[in-house]
C-alpha cells in the first residue's frame, strides 16, 4: 500500500488542482461539470457508452429491426438524409467501447435489433444479421452441435461490432474474429451495396475489419464455425517470467482448444506469478449438454473480484482462490459454448461513484518480459485500482489495415476501477500514456476501443498504417457521413 499512499499524497484529498482535463479531449467533445466529480449531461438526445464518461449529444437514436433489402433501403435513406443535413451517422450494438467510438456527435445513431441467423453445416459457417449478438449465435448453433470459431469472452456484443473492432477471443490458435469472416455485405457511404471478402473487394474488407464503422454499414455477414466439444481444464501455476514459454507450448499443442492466463495483482508482488489455464477435448464427445453459463461459480468469482477494491488482503485471497481452490471446484468438464456464453453483467460493479475501465496491450511473445517490467513500474505507482489482467493469444493478422497483431502476440486485457472524479480521469490518462510509450517502445500496440487518452503521435507509432486508413476513408466518404468520436478526435486530425 505504500505506493498508493504516495500517489494519494501527490493528488491531494479534495480536488483536482493540477490534474484537470485540459488537453485530454478536444474542446468540442464531451466534458464534465463540477469541481471534482465527473457529471455528464443527460437527456433523450444524449448517448453514452460502457465507460459512463462519453455522454455525447446526438440528433436521434434509431432502433432498426429490418432485414435484407428492407434494411438496405432503410440505411440508404438514413445516409441520404444525414448527407443532406450534414450530420454524421454511425451504427453500434452494445456500445461497450469506452470513448464514444460508436457514437456520432450531433448525428444519427443506429442500433440494429434483428438477430436472424442461418446455419450452413456443409460449409461450416453461418450467416447472421449485423445486429445479432453472440448470445443469439450460441443459442442457434449449440443445439446443432456448432460453436463460433472466434468471439470475445462475453456474449453481449454484436457480430458486426466485433468485426468493426476486430476483437479477438481465447480459442487457440486463431487470430482476431475478422479472420473468421468469409464475407460481409455492407452499404457504403454513397449508398452502394457491396459484398466484401478476403477475395472480393478485398481493400474494403480489410478497411472495414477493425474500421470502427467508418467504411460502411454492415448488413449481414458469413462467419466460420467449429464443432462444439466437451473440454476439461488444466491449471498451471508458475513464475510470470516463465509464462510465454509454457503458453507457446500450449498453443502449439493441437489437443489444446482454449487457453488463457492470469497474473497476480497485489501491489507488493505485482505481476510476479502467472496462472495458465488450458482446455483439452475429452474422450467422450457424445450428448453434449445445452450451453448455459458458468453459473454460481461466476457470481461467486464476481463477489471476490469486487472485494479487491482498495483491499490488498482480498487481492491476495482472490489469487489464492484462483490458484488453489478454483482448480478443485472449477476443474470439471465443460463445453466450449458454455465457456464463452457469459454476459458482461456478471462483473458489473453497480457503484455510481466508480466505473470499470479496460486497457488492452499486445506484445510479442519474446517481449513479454519487458512488458512485465514496464507494467510493474507504471501501474502500481498510479492512483488507479487494478483488479485483473487476462492473457490471451492472438495469431498474426495481415488483413486489417489497422492490425494490432502484425506478428503473433500476447494480449493483456486489463481491468481498472476508476473513481468518477477529475483526478481519477486525469491520473488514468497520465498512466495510460506512460504505458503506451513503454509498450510501443518494445514493439507492441494498444487496443483502440477504449478511453481516448493516447496522443495522436502514439497512435501513429502503434499503428503505422493509420494515415493510409484515413486517406482511404476520405476517398470513400468525402462528405464524412460515417463518423464517430474516433474519427473526430484522432483520424480526422491526420
Amino acid at each position: 500500500m505504500k505506493k498508493l499512499s504516495r500517489r494519494v499524497a501527490l493528488l491531494g484529498v479534495g480536488g483536482a488542482v493540477g490534474w484537470g482535463l485540459s488537453g485530454l479531449l478536444r474542446p468540442d467533445l464531451p466534458t464534465y461539470a463540477g469541481t471534482n466529480r465527473l457529471v455528464g449531461p443527460s437527456g433523450e438526445n444524449i448517448l453514452d457508452d460502457a465507460s459512463g464518461l462519453s455522454a455525447t449529444p446526438i440528433h436521434k437514436h434509431l432502433h432498426v429491426s429490418d432485414s435484407d433489402q428492407a434494411l438496405v433501403e432503410r440505411i440508404r435513406s438514413e445516409l441520404a438524409e444525414a448527407r443532406v443535413a450534414k450530420r454524421p451517422l454511425n451504427v453500434g450494438a452494445a456500445r461497450h467501447s469506452m470513448g464514444a467510438q460508436a457514437i456520432p456527435r450531433k448525428g444519427t445513431a443506429i442500433t440494429f435489433e434483428n438477430a436472424g441467423i442461418e446455419i450452413d453445416s456443409a460449409n461450416q459457417s453461418f450467416r447472421a444479421h449485423a445486429g445479432a449478438r453472440w448470445l443469439d449465435v450460441i443459442t442457434t448453433l449449440d443445439p446443432k452441435g456448432w460453436s463460433p470459431k472466434v468471439m470475445q469472452s462475453n456474449n453481449d456484443f454484436g457480430l458486426a461490432a466485433t468485426y468493426s473492432v476486430n476483437a479477438h477471443g481465447w480459442p487457440v490458435p486463431y487470430g482476431p474474429m475478422g479472420s473468421t469472416v468469409r464475407s460481409v455485405r455492407m452499404v457504403l457511404p454513397s449508398g452502394e451495396l457491396v459484398t466484401c471478402s478476403p477475395t472480393q473487394n478485398v481493400d474494403l474488407f480489410n478497411l472495414g475489419m477493425g474500421g470502427y464503422g467508418l467504411i460502411g454499414v454492415v448488413i449481414d455477414m458469413e462467419v466460420e464455425m467449429v464443432k462444439n466439444s466437451r473440454l476439461t481444464p488444466t491449471f498451471e501455476l508458475m513464475d510470470a517470467s516463465d509464462f510465454t514459454v509454457n503458453y507457446k507450448k500450449a498453443i502449439e499443442d493441437s489437443a489444446v482448444k482454449m487457453a488463457y492466463g492470469r497474473l497476480n495483482v497485489e501491489r507488493e508482488s505485482f505481476f510476479q506469478k502467472a496462472l495458465l489455464i488450458t482446455y483439452r477435448e475429452t474422450n467422450d464427445q457424445e450428448k453434449l449438454p445445452v450451453a448455459g453459463g458458468s453459473g454460481w461459480m461466476a457470481h461467486a468469482a464476481s463477489r471476490l473480484y469486487r472485494a479487491q477494491l482498495g483491499n490488498e488482503t482480498f487481492k491476495s485471497f482472490r489469487w489464492w482462490n484462483e490458484t488453489r481452490v478454483g482448480p478443485t471446484l472449477g476443474g470439471g468438464e465443460v463445453t466450449r459454448n458454455s465457456l464463452i456464453n457469459e454476459p458482461v453483467i456478471t462483473l458489473d460493479d453497480r457503484n455510481p461513484d466508480r466505473t470499470d475501465i479496460l486497457h488492452e496491450y499486445f506484445v510479442g511473445l519474446d517481449a513479454f518480459g519487458s512488458f512485465l517490467e514496464a507494467s510493474r513500474e507504471v501501474i502500481p505507482a498510479s492512483y488507479q485500482e487494478f483488479l485483473n489482467v487476462t492473457l490471451r493469444y492472438v495469431a498474426q493478422d495481415d488483413q486489417s489495415v489497422l492490425s494490432y497483431a502484425r506478428v503473433p502476440r500476447v494480449a493483456a486485457v486489463m481491468s481498472f476501477s476508476q473513481e468518477l472524479t477529475h483526478r481519477g480521469e486525469a491520473d488514468q490518462a497520465r498512466m495510460t500514456r506512460e504505458l503506451i510509450d513503454r509498450i510501443v517502445e518494445i514493439g507492441g500496440t494498444y487496443y483502440l476501443p477504449y478511453r481516448p487518452h493516447a496522443t495522436i503521435d502514439q497512435l501513429k507509432k502503434a499503428y503505422p498504417r493509420v494515415e493510409e486508413f484515413a486517406r482511404a476513408k476520405r476517398q470513400l466518404d468525402p462528405e464524412l457521413v460515417l463518423c464517430n468520436n474516433f474519427w473526430d478526435q484522432y483520424l480526422g486530425q491526420l
